[in-house]
């Protein structure tokens, strides 16, 4: 998976914000885990050449805060609450990460009360529908084997001012925030406020994007279960299409700004003849354009499978704009859809006959349980955000670069979003392998 390496103007300070000096000691044992400290650092740049190109200049070499247990913590375990919500989209895996964290602060840190904030922020508001639901081993006992959410989830922003009111309301010390880059957006504002106040309560986030599009991690949970998910519709969309003479199977994906999960699960698949995403434009009629392609394929092998993510496209339909979510992100009309009327108008006006079925699994994958990577991977996410939490680190998430957790300040992720780049392995290797 591409790293996506940032730019030094991306990462110009690395620094994690702490709420105090640790001064307890962790409950946990060196017999049974190995502390790290604050000197444990990981490279953001892996190639040699861009480290000797900095020590040439007398630059400091960039490099995130390894994740992992502290020996010293600053809260006192048996005498706080802790809080989580869930924002956003759904995604496979957010009940491992509910569970993961809940487990975590109740049996390895002897916290005695977790709070779970219902339908997202605004659960954490004084608009909240729901009183916070109390999170025990019980509780959460097999949730993991559940899709969707426990707690519930919600778009939009929410007062930070009041939310961090409701935080003091219920005595929550760690409040500990599942979602993308809109979710961390709010939680940066909690943080900010709470900084203002000079409050003592930490904000942890737990990368959460099917799409795998938050800046300065490798890796989001959900995201290989959507591309194994994903899989299975292409799988469908192939025998669909060569049961049918000059059959087409059009699937859409989910992807609005980074076509990772369309560009993976066209790899998986081996089947797929043209796939599009949003960090590359294609044209859609012409000499060499996707119309013509397609009938050209079909001329020669009788079926086609179309893979496009949900972003893709925008050039074409960007006078179809149709305002924005609860989120801020811009509604474009349906590009899976508008592929699909283009299809069969340019064939029915050649009167060239033409079997197209659509697929959009995009509700059915994201709601569904997590397979065993991601599931793996949240009891790490989740283990990792509450050492960070119990340490008393804050304003930051817990990522994942070159093979080990890190801790990245919210500001990096609110600011700029990993995406395919055109012209690396990933999408060199898409193009290889289709048409």
């Amino acid at each position: 998976m591409e790293l996506n390496i940032p730019t030094l103007d991306d990462i110009k300070n690395l620094t994690i914000e702490t709420i105090g000096k640790p001064e307890f000691l962790s409950p946990l044992s060196r017999r049974t885990v190995q502390f790290i400290t604050d000197q444990d650092k990981i490279l953001v740049l892996p190639h040699k050449k861009d480290t000797k190109n900095l020590l040439d200049q007398n630059l400091d070499i960039p490099a995130f805060e390894m994740a992992g247990p502290s020996e010293k913590i600053f809260f006192d375990p048996t005498n706080i609450t802790c809080g989580i919500v869930t924002c956003g989209g759904l995604c496979p895996g957010l009940n491992d990460v509910i569970r993961t964290i809940t487990l975590a602060l109740h049996w390895q840190y002897g916290v005695k009360q977790v709070l779970g904030f219902r339908y997202g922020y605004e659960g954490l508001s004084s608009n909240a529908k729901k009183e916070p639901m109390v999170l025990t081993p019980d509780t959460v006992d097999q949730i993991q084997h559940q899709g969707g959410s426990i707690l519930g989830t919600s778009r939009g922003p929410q007062d930070p001012f009041d939310m961090v009111n409701i935080l003091e309301k219920n005595q929550v010390k760690i409040l500990f925030v599942i979602g993308g880059d809109g979710t961390f957006k709010g939680a940066h504002q909690i943080a900010a406020v709470i900084h203002a106040r000079n409050l003592k309560i930490s904000v942890i986030g737990i990368p959460k994007t099917i799409d795998n599009d938050i800046f300065c991690s490798e890796r989001t949970f959900g995201f290989y279960t959507a591309v194994e998910e994903a899989r299975k519709s292409i799988y469908s969309a192939h025998n669909e299409a060569k049961a049918a003479w000059n059959g087409v199977g059009l699937v859409k994906l989910m992807g609005r700004d980074s076509g990772f999960i369309a560009a993976h699960a066209t790899l998986a698949n081996s089947d797929v003849n043209f796939c599009f995403i949003p960090e590359e434009p294609f044209i859609l009629n012409g000499p060499n354009g996707f119309l013509e392609r397609l009938e050209k394929r079909l001329d020669r092998k009788k079926h086609a499978v179309v893979v496009v993510a949900e972003g893709a496209g925008e050039h074409l339909i960007k006078d179809y704009a149709t305002g924005q979510d609860a989120s801020g992100n811009t509604l474009h009309k349906d590009i899976g859809l508008f592929l699909k009327d283009q299809i069969v108008t340019h064939f029915k006006n050649k009167n060239i006959p033409l079997t197209l079925k659509y697929i959009d699994p995009s509700y059915m994958i994201r709601s569904c349980p997590s397979i065993a990577p991601d599931s793996t991977f949240c009891i790490m996410l989740g283990q990792n955000a509450v050492h960070a939490g119990m340490a008393g680190k804050t304003d930051m998430f817990v990522g994942y670069w070159n093979h080990h957790f890190t801790h990245v300040p919210f500001n990096i992720a609110v600011n700029k979003r990993k995406k395919i780049d055109p012209e690396g392995e990933l999408w060199q290797t898409v193009k290889l392998m289709t048409e």
